[in-house]
């Protein structure tokens, strides 16, 4: 009987004329879209809100608003749309979907208000 041998031979990408190899370049890019979906969407402050944070004197810190974007991440990860941001001295209606502070208003105020139009809550200390 005759032998057989089989040798593997590694396959080489296919390059048609006229293209390039870009490889490295869109493995690169995923990694740069992977890495900016995972990352906490920056919250913004419509108009309004920051006119009403004036208005009423609340003024918060960067560390502040970076745990409040933190956590409206987290809950648009798990599905809230409309949330309300309870801190030690304002109340936020905040769009998740849109990472968007909507409206503030200080603790005081938002003691006897109803909230409609909400799926979600945050309380931070």
């Amino acid at each position: 009987m005759n032998k057989i041998d089989f040798h593997r031979i590694p396959s080489q990408p296919l390059i048609r004329p006229g293209q390039t190899q870009q490889t490295v370049q869109s493995n690169q890019s995923f990694l740069e879209h992977l890495q900016q979906a995972t990352q906490p969407e920056k919250l913004k402050i419509s108009k309004h809100a920051n006119d009403r944070l004036q208005e009423r004197g609340i003024q918060m810190t960067d560390a502040e608003w970076t745990r409040i974007s933190e956590k409206v991440d987290e809950a648009k990860r798990k599905g809230i749309r409309e949330s309300l941001v309870l801190t030690d001295q304002a109340a936020l209606i905040v769009s998740a979907k849109n990472a968007t502070v909507i409206t503030a208003m200080d603790r005081l105020e938002a003691k006897d208000q109803l909230f409609t139009n909400i799926d979600g809550t945050i309380l931070l200390s």
